[in-house]
């Protein structure tokens, strides 16, 4: 199974915002060249991270005309199957991903003070100095619990009932997705693992990841400029949620399978 995996050289990352992706396709960026494999990257307008079907055909059709070359596709999308629109290629998936409240916390300060790479673009919500903990407590939107389902249907796809926040529907059909459809999903927290079992299963890319991470000291290049400490108050609140609740349980479904992995590959 794994080797007809490995036959087929694309991989996708469908990147899910503020997990470190940033870092691990640093790591790709600087492997391409020796490894020999193609970089493309799917951006998607605005904050929307579902292609649409017509995208998802055009992509699918695409990989089939590139299947002689390596290639790395990226980009903030949920996961879709290209075979349902005849392709061919069956993609490698692999991603990351973080516990949910910090990966909120992160992008909430991240919207109002950037991070230290891009340092002069100006945010969104720039001039906004509201902290987490006031958003919290304030009931504004931007911290409201349902931000905080991102990760379930980043893994459940592009149906409309994979992003109705809360909906356990859509949890299982990530967790079926994640275990049937993806190769390996890392943990931001444990970047470094995650950069070892790659090498080990797809040594056609990442082959030299654990060196190059050793050498660099680049496990996390992109950190947000600004981030207030957030209050138990503010946590126990947000923990409290069904959404949060959930995506909990989907963070620690994927750390258990995680560790299976990497043990088998030890």
């Amino acid at each position: 199974y794994q080797e007809d995996q490995l036959a087929q050289p694309v991989v996708f990352y469908n990147r899910i915002p503020k997990t470190g992706s940033t870092s691990m396709m640093n790591i790709a960026y600087e492997l391409h060249v020796q490894n020999k494999f193609r970089v493309v990257q799917i951006r998607l307008k605005g904050s929307k991270h579902v292609l649409s079907l017509p995208d998802q055909d055009s992509v699918a059709q695409n990989i089939s005309a590139w299947s002689d070359l390596p290639l790395l596709l990226h980009g903030h999308f949920s996961y879709f199957d290209p075979q349902l629109f005849g392709s061919d290629v069956k993609p490698v998936y692999i991603n990351l991903i973080r516990k949910p409240i910090e990966r909120l916390v992160s992008y909430y300060y991240f919207l109002r003070y950037g991070d230290d790479i891009l340092v002069d673009k100006v945010r969104s919500k720039a001039g906004d100095t509201t902290t987490f903990d006031e958003c919290v407590e304030k009931r504004h939107s931007d911290c409201d619990p349902e931000k905080l389902w991102m990760q379930v249907p980043f893994f459940c796809g592009s149906s409309p009932h994979c992003w109705d926040p809360g909906s356990r529907w859509a949890l299982d059909k990530a967790k079926q997705n994640l275990v049937d459809k993806y190769l390996v999903v890392g943990m931001t927290e444990d970047l470094e693992s995650f950069a070892e079992v790659l090498e080990v299963l797809l040594p056609q890319f990442f082959g030299g990841a654990t060196q190059y991470l050793r050498e660099s000291g680049k496990a996390h290049i992109k950190k947000t400029k600004h981030k207030d400490p957030v209050s138990e108050s503010t946590l126990q609140t947000l923990r409290s949620s069904k959404i949060y609740q959930m995506e909990i349980e989907f963070y620690n479904f994927a750390v258990k399978q995680f560790r299976a992995v990497k043990k088998s590959v030890k």
